[in-house]
């Protein structure tokens, strides 16, 4: 069974900067497209980045410039590096693994940005 472990969330300021990370257990981690998504209270899940398994990237206008993703195979993480935060970034972040017949979630991890 697939695992997720997410780490790097917390409380910043506004304009601060914070580190996700997600590794996941699994042998085939090199296939996997992975996402980032983040759920605000009271929204829907909205898909926030995406990086393939040949290192594109796609991001949401709303972090466009502000976040990366990235991903390490060796050591089956994926990242999302989060600068010049906001108010309106607060949100539950989950990295999501899909490949073909499959998909799953990590347990999601909580951003809060306030002053």
């Amino acid at each position: 069974q697939v695992q997720f472990v997410e780490s790097g969330g917390g409380l910043v300021q506004p304009g601060g900067s914070l580190r996700l990370s997600c590794a996941v257990s699994s042998s085939i981690f090199s296939f996997y497209i992975m996402d980032w998504y983040r759920q605000a209270p009271g929204k829907q899940r909205e898909l926030v980045a995406t990086i393939t398994t040949g290192y594109s990237t796609n991001y949401a206008d709303s972090v466009k410039g502000r976040f990366t993703i990235s991903r390490d195979n060796a050591k089956n993480t994926v990242d999302l590096q989060m600068n010049d935060l906001q108010p309106e970034d607060t949100a539950v972040y989950y990295c999501h693994a899909r490949v073909r017949g499959y998909d799953d979630w990590g347990q999601g991890t909580q951003v809060t940005v306030s002053s």
